[in-house]
């Protein structure tokens, strides 16, 4: 029972679950060919990256705003304003395509390389900021599981959005292959992610209901300094960014390892990731149900973070066959620690501050994502597969780091 007086609504799973798949889906749709979009428009691969930090860079502001104000007025009105967010971002996106291409600044630097800045460059950039300023979804969406599920079925269900995650991810590339094909080009899939998007926003409005009978009638203020005072949140943020930090060194060191050193194709990188994406859904679906019926969540995330570490070691040598088997260990360290670590953040929240927690939480993601994704190029140019010790000492810091929360769960189980 909430201190309050409001008991959370026992509602269905999958309407959440069919808001994050879309979500991702849309999103997935573009990813392939963004960077082509970015060279046609006249920028080059340092504005690419530019463009992939605004959305972390602006969701560094708007994550905590949205989560408190989902404690505040309810779950689904936020996730309703992200979601109507999305969408809007996705139509400024489309405008990129009907803008002719005129130069506004040409530079020429010996850091950033030569480029030059459009009107649709620009246009790409304030569609991008935008979907991250209202981008609090994942945040709000997480307060909304954590809401409508009993402790007992958190990390299970937390295993279930993330797989809703990956389905995105591996249907919208592949979605986003057989679309552009067209004569319309890119055109089409963008289009393609502002109409789901759309569907997203419908199906929060009609078949979402509200997780909470009521909201905080007297709330407090609920800023940074008074999220850091509830115990032990302060360390979970500082893992929750460490996570972050080791994924985003991956996310852009892999990538260029894979054209360098492993010399593959475009084709070679989707059939790879599609593979790492199938295992994932293996293991945050029938592996981790089981896992959680004999481990406790800590147990989980402890174990999830040295497999998951050990398999960066394995992408240092260049070998496919080692490259294959730590797609293996990723999906296995990620599916079991990521839903473990979800699932005890939400405990330690308690159910007046889930919001605030995870709108905080997300922003200090955002916030390892901008630093990541600038440094895992870096490192990769001066280090080559080197980097990825790098990535695999800051999960091993997680994995020394994560002995702390069995005491974490104790303390929890004593208080219920």
């Amino acid at each position: 029972m909430e201190q309050n007086g409001c008991e959370p609504k026992k509602v269905r799973l999958f309407p959440l679950l069919l808001i994050n798949f879309i979500n991702t889906l849309g999103f997935g749709l573009v990813l392939p060919f963004l960077v082509f979009l970015v060279d046609r428009f006249g920028g080059n691969a340092i504005v690419y990256g530019f463009i992939g930090a605004m959305y972390p860079a602006f969701q560094l502001i708007g994550g905590p705003i949205l989560g408190r104000w989902s404690d505040l007025h309810g779950r689904k009105k936020i996730l309703f304003i992200t979601q109507a967010g999305t969408l809007l971002s996705w139509i400024i996106f489309l405008l990129a395509f009907f803008t002719p291409v005129e130069t506004l600044l040409e530079v020429n630097s010996a850091i950033f390389g030569a480029f030059i800045i459009t009107i649709p460059l620009l246009i790409l950039f304030i569609a991008r900021s935008f979907d991250g300023l209202t981008g609090g979804n994942i945040a709000v969406a997480n307060a909304y599981l954590a809401d409508i599920t009993e402790e007992k079925d958190r990390n299970r269900n937390f295993g279930k959005m993330s797989i809703s995650t990956n389905l995105g991810f591996i249907i919208g590339p592949a979605l986003a292959g057989l679309l552009s094909i067209t004569m319309y080009g890119e055109l089409i899939p963008v289009l393609a992610a502002a109409l789901i998007s759309l569907a997203g926003t419908i199906v929060i409005a009609i078949y979402l209901p509200e997780s909470r009978q009521c909201t905080i009638k007297k709330p407090g203020k609920m800023g940074f300094r008074e999220v850091i005072r509830i115990k032990n949140i302060p360390y979970m943020l500082l893992i929750y960014f460490l996570i972050f930090l080791g994924f985003n060194i991956f996310y852009t060191a892999f990538p260029l390892h894979a054209i360098k050193a492993l010399q593959w194709s475009v084709a070679d990188m989707g059939i790879y990731f599609s593979v790492l994406g199938i295992i994932m859904i293996a293991v945050q679906g029938p592996v981790l149900s089981q896992a959680v019926k004999r481990y406790s969540d800590a147990q989980l995330a402890i174990f999830g973070s040295i497999v998951l570490g050990t398999n960066f070691i394995l992408l240092v040598t260049g070998n496919i066959a080692l490259t294959y088997l730590a797609a293996f260990f990723f999906a296995l360290g990620n599916g079991l620690m990521w839903p473990s670590i979800l699932s005890i953040i939400s405990k330690l929240a308690g159910k007046e501050h889930q919001g605030a927690v995870q709108g905080f939480a997300s922003s200090f993601s955002s916030l390892a994502s901008i630093v990541g994704l600038i440094l895992g190029g870096f490192l990769y140019e001066i280090l080559g597969g080197i980097s990825f010790i790098i990535a695999a000492a800051i999960v091993y810091t997680v994995f020394l780091l994560s002995f702390r929360m069995l005491s974490f769960e104790r303390e929890v189980q004593e208080e219920v």
